[in-house]
């Protein structure tokens, strides 16, 4: 392992997040930094990044160590930390399992983030309304509930909002955030599916920085199966459970 040292290009390239989030993070103490130079310029070295995304992060630890370590996703029981696919072929099909976890979350007091536009989040929020012991207009009133239409056109835009929004949800001491993302609604404000798809593989570092657990959907009428399958390859927390579960 190479204790060298790396400027803030290199530090964000390691992490795979935005330059803007090494240096937030170093600035506020979360992430060990060294000044050099009469500029006074950041530089990091390996292992201060790798403790950092290990045993390090003060959320990953500290914070959950407070909080019950499963959620239930479709009867399955998760870790915190995961970031699963689900797959549906069917307008029922799209609500089996968010609609549950979502319901589950509001009524324990837990912030719910939803990134769904148009009809498809018409429909959850229908559904949500009908659900017994929760009072949905409140939750959205408090930030309990949270729905986005896109998270931007590039991986660094969307890594650059969950972190203040996944601040915001723990400021208040440890809980867990529930996210579910549509990915058809999402792939819109990218690019490309391929830039999509790079950002699913780098949201896999923020599942382990922040207590979350994570349901991206995908409808399969609006994907082609090359997506689908670099879908698969991207969550690999599916691997220790049975498929079925996350298919409907």
């Amino acid at each position: 392992m190479s204790d060298s040292f790396l400027n803030t290009r290199e530090a964000a390239a390691f992490l795979r997040v935005s330059e803007a989030s090494v240096r937030r993070w170093s600035d506020g103490g979360l992430l060990q930094v060294r000044r050099v130079g009469r500029r006074k310029e950041r530089r990091f070295t390996e292992p201060d990044l790798l403790k950092f995304l290990g045993s390090g992060s003060p959320v990953s630890v500290a914070r959950t160590a407070a909080v019950h370590s499963e959620v239930t996703v479709g009867g399955v029981r998760v870790p915190l930390h995961s970031h699963f696919a689900s797959f549906y072929d069917s307008d029922a099909g799209r609500l089996r399992l968010a609609v549950p976890f979502i319901s589950e979350g509001l009524r324990a007091g837990q912030t719910c983030f939803l990134i769904a536009a148009g009809k498809v989040l018409d429909a959850h929020v229908a559904a949500l309304h009908a659900q017994s012991g929760i009072d949905f207009d409140i939750a959205l009133r408090t930030g309990q509930f949270v729905t986005a239409a896109g998270l931007g056109t590039t991986v660094e835009d969307a890594l650059d909002f969950w972190e203040p929004a996944f601040w915001r949800a723990i400021a208040n001491g440890p809980t867990v955030i529930r996210v579910v993302g549509e990915m058809a609604s999402e792939r819109h404000g990218f690019s490309s599916e391929a830039e999509m798809m790079r950002y699913e593989v780098s949201f896999n570092l923020s599942a382990k920085r922040f207590p979350t657990v994570t349901l991206c959907q995908y409808d399969v009428r609006e994907f082609d199966g090359r997506t689908l399958y670099e879908a698969l390859k991207a969550h690999p927390d599916l691997y220790s459970h049975h498929l079925g579960c996350f298919l409907s």
